[in-house]
């Protein structure tokens, strides 16, 4: 009889570890959360550069009546090609949406929403990534719900799907128009 070595039962073993460790991380009852600092205050100030030629914007739409979501988003992100649609969908409901184009090259951003549509009612550029950094970002997509007076309601780390809308993004806006 062979002889069995302690190296190899090891990469089963270790294996086995991982997926379980997978499979426990999937079951989480929200598994999108992150923790943010910033939910419940006021909507950190923006310092931005325009985008090509699009409408751009600055603190005082954040604290204009009315909620509004903020949404960090960069053309080789494959997530925020995921999500584009159903940030169109909510644009299209009327809800206002200024979009944070993040450490991206400009051509590529302006291609993706030529390419895509343009979802937002204003786009700007994060190009050195310092608003990102004050609003605590973890990468794109992330998105903001802000209320009419400029607090942040909720904030959102990944791609809005058609879940993530219906159980966290419309709540918290009818939250923040409350």
């Amino acid at each position: 009889m062979a002889k069995i070595s302690p190296l190899m039962i090891l990469p089963p073993v270790l294996f086995a570890g991982l997926a379980a460790t997978f499979w426990i991380g999937m079951q989480r009852d929200d598994p999108d959360a992150l923790p943010s600092a910033i939910a419940g205050k006021p909507a950190p100030s923006l310092e931005l550069t325009p985008l090509g030629d699009l409408p751009a914007f600055g603190d005082e739409a954040l604290d204009a009546p009315g909620v509004k979501l903020v949404n960090f988003w960069a053309s080789w992100c494959a997530p925020c090609r995921v999500e584009h649609p159903n940030l169109e969908v909510l644009a299209e409901e009327g809800v206002p949406i200024y979009g944070i184009n993040y450490k991206d090259n400009p051509d590529n951003a302006l291609s993706f929403l030529d390419e895509l549509g343009n979802p937002y009612v204003a786009v700007a550029a994060d190009v050195n990534g310092r608003t990102a950094l004050d609003w605590g970002l973890y990468g794109v997509p992330e998105t903001y719900v802000i209320d009419g007076d400029g607090q942040i309601v909720l904030r959102f780390a990944g791609p809005i799907t058609q879940r993530v809308m219906d159980s966290q993004i419309r709540p918290a806006l009818k939250e923040a128009a409350d």
